[in-house]
């Protein structure tokens, strides 16, 4: 089992900052990926961010490459997600995610992640 701890969310205005941390504990030795999605009201939860736990090879959905930058800490077993530039279409609850199971480079499909946190709003105001 692994648990997931999402912090860092908040009220921010747009072209402002945050950065989203999850703490993953239990069997992290294990982890092959974490990744973070989100969902917004009345959306389906989309792919944001991935990174190989072993490696470090990342990957960003369009919308947020460029202003969105995913990183681990092995130390902390931590995950983090630093977001710039934000838009008010960025508002979501986002969510960190862990996969312990090897599924090569489909970082962006949801259900190849075992464990989810409880997520962490983000509401960027105009």
């Amino acid at each position: 089992q692994v648990q997931l701890v999402e912090s860092g969310g908040g009220l921010v205005q747009a072209g402002g900052s945050l950065r989203l941390s999850c703490v993953a504990s239990g069997r992290t030795y294990s982890t092959y990926a974490m990744g973070w999605f989100r969902q917004a009201p009345g959306k389906e939860r989309e792919f944001v961010a991935a990174i190989k736990w072993n490696g470090g090879s990342t990957d960003y959905a369009d919308s947020v490459k460029g202003r969105f930058t995913i990183s681990r800490d092995y130390a902390k077993n931590t995950v983090y997600l630093q977001m710039n530039s934000l838009k008010p279409e960025d508002t979501a609850v986002y969510y960190c995610a862990a996969a312990v199971r090897s599924f090569g480079d489909s970082y962006r499909y949801d259900g190849n992640y075992e464990y989810w946190g409880q997520g962490t709003q983000v509401t960027v105001s105009s």
